[in-house]
C-alpha cells in the first residue's frame, strides 16, 4: 500500500506530538554531552512546522517535506536545525512531484535524505550522531525490500534498527558536534540527535503501515 500525502502529513503531526512529549527528554539528554537544548529547538522547529503544512493541501509531497526542511533551517538554532532541515530538504527532492509513495519511493527518499544530513554534516556511522539511528535504518529498510518483505515489515524492520543504532551510542565517544568536546566523558551518554532521529523513524513505520491506512 503506498504511502499517501495524508499520510505523509500525519506522519510530520505526530512527529512534531512525539517530540513535544518527549521535549524535556531530549534536552536531559542534551545536558550530558551538549547545548542542552535539542528537545527545545526540535519542539520549536515542529510546532513551526504544523502551524506552516496546515496552510498547505498537498498532493505533492516532496513539496511537503521541502517546507518541512525550509522550517526546521529558519526556526531551529543549534546544529539540528541545518541537519534536520537537510534531512527533509533532500527527502522532498526525491519525491518531488509524487502524490504517493511506493516503498520504493520511501527508501529512496529516506536514503537521499540521510546522504545528505552526511554531507553537510561530515559524521559517519560509530560518531555518535543522529546518522548512528539513520543510517541502520536506511540499511535495513532496503535489505528488507530486497528480501521480498512486505512494507510493514520492512518499516518495523527500519525502526528496530534506528532503535539498535540509538541504543548504541550510549558507550561511544564522540566525534562531532558540541559532544565531542568532551572527549572519552561523552561515553556513557545516549545520544539526543540519534533518540530524536528513532522518534522520527518509528513514527514513520507506525504511520505508513498498513493499519495506519485502513
Amino acid at each position: 500500500m503506498p504511502v499517501s500525502y495524508s499520510q505523509a502529513s500525519d506522519w510530520i503531526r505526530a512527529f512534531a506530538a512525539t517530540v513535544a512529549e518527549n521535549k524535556v527528554y531530549l534536552t536531559e539528554l542534551d545536558s550530558a554531552i551538549g547545548d542542552a537544548d535539542h528537545g527545545i529547538n526540535m519542539n520549536r522547529g515542529m510546532q513551526a512546522v504544523v502551524a506552516k503544512i496546515d496552510g498547505i493541501s498537498g498532493p505533492d509531497i516532496g513539496a511537503l517535506l521541502k517546507t518541512v526542511g525550509m522550517t526546521l533551517v529558519s526556526t531551529v538554532g543549534g546544529a539540528g536545525g541545518p541537519l534536520y532541515g537537510t534531512l527533509f530538504l533532500q527527502m522532498g527532492t526525491s519525491a518531488a512531484g509524487k502524490s504517493e509513495l511506493s516503498a520504493d519511493d520511501w527508501a529512496a527518499a529516506l536514503a537521499a535524505g540521510v546522504t545528505g544530513v552526511q554531507s553537510r554534516g561530515k559524521a559517519e556511522l560509530g560518531d555518535k550522531t543522529m546518522i548512528d539511528a539513520l543510517a541502520p535504518a536506511v540499511a535495513a529498510l532496503q535489505a528488507a525490500l530486497a528480501d521480498g518483505s512486505t512494507f510493514d515489515d520492512a518499516l518495523r524492520r527500519s525502526a528496530e534498527a534506528a532503535e539498535g543504532g540509538m541504543k548504541a551510542t550510549i558507550p561511544l565517544v564522540a566525534r562531532k558536534g558540541r559532544a565531542s568536546y568532551l572527549g572519552e566523558r561523552s561515553a556513557g551518554h545516549q545520544d539526543p540527535g540519534a533518540t530524536s532521529s528513532w522518534l522520527l523513524v518509528s513514527g514513520a513505520a507506525e504511520a505508513f503501515s498498513g493499519e495506519a491506512g485502513q
